[in-house]
This record gives structure tokens, C-alpha cells and sequence, in this order.
């Protein structure tokens, strides 16, 4: 699912099961020392679909550490993203020479819990998803503000507040974000699809879309 909203020139890899921390190198392991068995679980697969993707970019096996926003260090030459929800996890990968930055998010089919909708959007969000046919909008919404996050970080090196960018949903598949704070872009265009009870949405940015910040 990730892969098909997503340009050709980004790779993506994605597993419904789990696997063994022995995949792991011993510095992500230490990562994860202290983590419940859930954040284990989600880490390892997400590391091991990263390394398959960067496999089939030519990009030898590295360790895959954390930032201080807990955002995945990519090794010299590409940039990309992860994502893990229940039953699915997934890594998608591209060159720097092509993107500057590459967001993706997965989440269930599903309402969001009581009061998180008000907390992470704005009017005018809210007003675009009554009605029609389809997933659960409230879900996409939030799927696509995770994405945008994604892809805004490593361009801004700062958070994106829920209320820092506006989100339009399109019928087609695609959305679009509006940035209302200043930065490295004015906003995003991406991709969405919901299938098999799940919720996958993407953002890729082109190298050229990128900026110095004002």
C-alpha cells in the first residue's frame, strides 16, 4: 500500500508481522533496552523494513539510531520515514539527490477516541469531513497531519504544531497542506489510500520544492 502512493524513485518495504531483535545491531538495541515489549516489537520490524528498502537502493546495512525527537537517522544519501501501527509496519526510502524529505504514516481504519479531533485540528478541517462514502475521515486526517510532520522535520529541524498546518482532503487520493507558520516550504501535496481496514498516507518532497529558511 505505501509504495503505490508513493513516486517511483522512492522505495518502500512493509511487513505485517514481527521480527527477531537479533536483526538488530547492537547499538539499536540499546535503543530499546528499557522499552515494553510493544515499542520492541514495533522498532525491530519498522528497522528490518528500512533495511530492506535500503537494500534494494544499493545502500549497504547500517544501524538506524534516533534524533532527539525520536526521528530516524538515515545513513549519508537518502532520506525517509517509518511507520508502525497494530498488524503493520513500514519504511519508505529515497536519494537526497532526488527528495529532501519523505513522510509516512499508517494508522487503523477506525474512529478516533473521544476529544482527539478537537485537539489536532482546526475548524476548517472539521468542517470538510461530514458525509461521503469511504474510511474514517477524522482517522485520514490525523494519518495525513503525521505525515506532513514527517516530512516538515527534517526540512525545519522544529516541531509542526496540529494547528500549524492545514490539511485538505481530497476525494482522488491526494491532499494538501498549507503551512501557516513560516519555513523551509509553504506546504505539502500528498497521497492517500485506505484499504484491508488500514490507512496509509505519504508525503515526498522534491529536492527542488526546498528552500533556505526565512
Amino acid at each position: 500500500m505505501i509504495a503505490a502512493i508513493l513516486p517511483r524513485e522512492v522505495v518502500a518495504a512493509a511487513s505485517r508481522v514481527d521480527a527477531p531483535e537479533a536483526d538488530l545491531f547492537p547499538e539499536e538495541r540499546a535503543l530499546i533496552r528499557t522499552a515494553g515489549p510493544k515499542r520492541r516489537a514495533e522498532f525491530t520490524a519498522a528497522r528490518v523494513c528500512a533495511r530492506r528498502a535500503l537494500a534494494r537502493l544499493g545502500v549497504p546495512a547500517a544501524p538506524i539510531l534516533t534524533g532527539d525527537r525520536r526521528e530516524p537517522l538515515w545513513p549519508e544519501g537518502v532520506v525517509g520515514s517509518l511507520t508502525h501501527c497494530a498488524g503493520f509496519r513500514a519504511a519508505a526510502i529515497g536519494r537526497t539527490a532526488r527528495f529532501a524529505s519523505i513522510g509516512i504514516d499508517a494508522e487503523p481504519d477506525e474512529p478516533l477516541p473521544e476529544g482527539v479531533l478537537e485537539h489536532i485540528s482546526l475548524p476548517r478541517e472539521r468542517a470538510q469531513l461530514a458525509g461521503g462514502e469511504g474510511p474514517n475521515r477524522d482517522r485520514l486526517l490525523f494519518s495525513a497531519k503525521e505525515s506532513v510532520y514527517k516530512a516538515w522535520f527534517p526540512l525545519a529541524r522544529r516541531r509542526l504544531g496540529f494547528h500549524e498546518a492545514a490539511i485538505t482532503l481530497e476525494v482522488d487520493g491526494t491532499f494538501a497542506a498549507d503551512l501557516l507558520v513560516p519555513g523551509p516550504v509553504s506546504g505539502f501535496h500528498g497521497r492517500w489510500q485506505a484499504r484491508d481496514n488500514l490507512i496509509v498516507t505519504a508525503v515526498a518532497t522534491p529536492r527542488t520544492a526546498r528552500r533556505p529558511p526565512v
